[in-house]
């Protein structure tokens, strides 16, 4: 898969240098749209979330006209790579393996802790049936766990897995499954250890746009110096949530 991937990013250069150079051009944002609070689609049909709001400011700090990409998660790198969008922005993490494929920005969400829920304590996380979104890091881990990995194409079916007994529990980020948790009124739990993966979160770019991804990482950067995106972690996710 990654043979073939490279492959089409090597046919997609030309294309992606066209669309993508910054000079007043349309950008289109890619995102999965499900998967809240980083981006999800709003009763009004728009993507939304952290990343929307983070996505449009960074577009602006770099003079760029953006628009967003709904896109299936599991499918998001190849219609990057094949030159549906122009960047990846849907709560991806950092991995050696991704940025063999694709090239990242510097993070904008700092490396943060994946963690279990289950209906129950005393659940067998090394042993058990542990659910995982499908091509993500967590499911990377569950596979190389021991336990038994099923996988599911959106965070939602996950969690539903565990609530209708197919698993004994969900591995995802904790930002996402925190929510879950407290508005689940004592149905669901955290259980185990927390688990820190990947390197941040970054935008995803085809590795021939390198004047957009320093135009990105600019403003990224901008965005630290002067608190603004402290500010808004803390608005997504919480006080307490690390920041910069």
């Amino acid at each position: 898969m990654k043979k073939i991937l490279l492959a089409s990013a090597a046919l997609a250069m030309t294309a992606g240098l066209a669309m993508a150079d910054g000079h007043g051009k349309t950008i289109r944002m890619g995102t999965e749209g499900a998967y809240p609070p980083y981006n999800f689609i709003n009763d009004a049909g728009e993507v939304d979330g952290f990343e929307r709001e983070l996505g449009d400011e960074l577009c602006l700090r770099a003079e760029l006209t953006c628009e967003w990409v709904k896109n299936d998660w599991d499918s998001i790198i190849p219609n990057l790579v094949s030159g549906n969008y122009d960047t990846i922005m849907a709560g991806m993490s950092i991995t050696d393996e991704r940025d063999e494929v694709i090239d990242f920005t510097q993070n904008y969400y700092p490396p943060t802790a994946s963690a279990y829920i289950a209906t129950a304590e005393g659940v067998d996380l090394a042993g058990g049936i542990i659910a995982a979104q499908t091509s993500t890091i967590q499911a990377g881990y569950v596979a190389q766990s021991g336990a038994t990995l099923v996988e599911f194409a959106t965070p939602e079916e996950t969690v539903a897995a565990v609530r209708n007994g197919e698993a004994d529990a969900v591995f995802a980020d904790k930002d996402y499954l925190a929510p879950i948790v407290e508005e689940s009124s004592g149905e669901l739990m955290f259980v185990g250890d927390d688990v820190p993966l990947g390197g941040g979160i970054g935008l995803g770019l085809r590795e021939s746009d390198t004047e957009l991804k320093e135009k990105f990482d600019a403003a990224i950067s901008a965005m630290k110096a002067d608190g603004s995106l402290n500010t808004m972690l803390k608005k997504w996710f919480g006080e307490e949530t690390t920041t910069y």
